[in-house]
């Protein structure tokens, strides 16, 4: 009468390795295409509430682009924990000192809160220049559009 619900078998849902490049790319569409890979919703067997997704590996970090006046005008907020201790950093400024935060908070925000979310995020990598310790696990090349 009713028809059964797929759910895909979480020991069988295999994972692979992608890799973007992320020089002369827009940071919105880089952070969308590796959340969307760490998510699995490329996948045909997506489960909101499973972990399908893959591993994502992101390459030049510190050249990635924006568009408009962002890169003096966006600003990323953090709290020390102390009173007053509120601290504000431009994105030109980040970009100098850590790149890598740059796209891994980008990515993170797109990524649902909790258990499920705080397990995606850990399959994330984002490395500065263009080489990286993942060959082994041979990583499929993306091209963000």
């Amino acid at each position: 009468m009713f028809k059964k619900t797929y759910l895909p078998d979480v020991e069988k849902i295999e994972k692979k390795c992608y890799v973007i490049d992320a020089k002369d790319q827009i940071l919105g569409k880089v952070a969308t295409t590796a959340a969307t890979i760490l998510r699995g919703k490329h996948k045909t067997i997506y489960t909101p509430f499973l972990d399908t997704g893959d591993f994502v590996v992101v390459l030049n970090a510190e050249k990635v682009r924006v568009t408009g006046k962002k890169m003096t005008d966006k600003i990323y907020q953090t709290y020390t924990g102390y009173p007053g201790g509120r601290r504000l950093i431009t994105l030109e400024n980040l970009l100098k000192k850590r790149p890598t935060q740059v796209i891994t908070v980008a990515v993170n925000r797109m990524i649902p809160k909790g258990a499920l979310g705080n397990k995606i995020r850990t399959r994330l990598r984002v490395y500065v220049g263009d080489k990286h310790p993942h060959e082994a696990q041979k990583p499929i090349v993306l091209n963000v559009i």
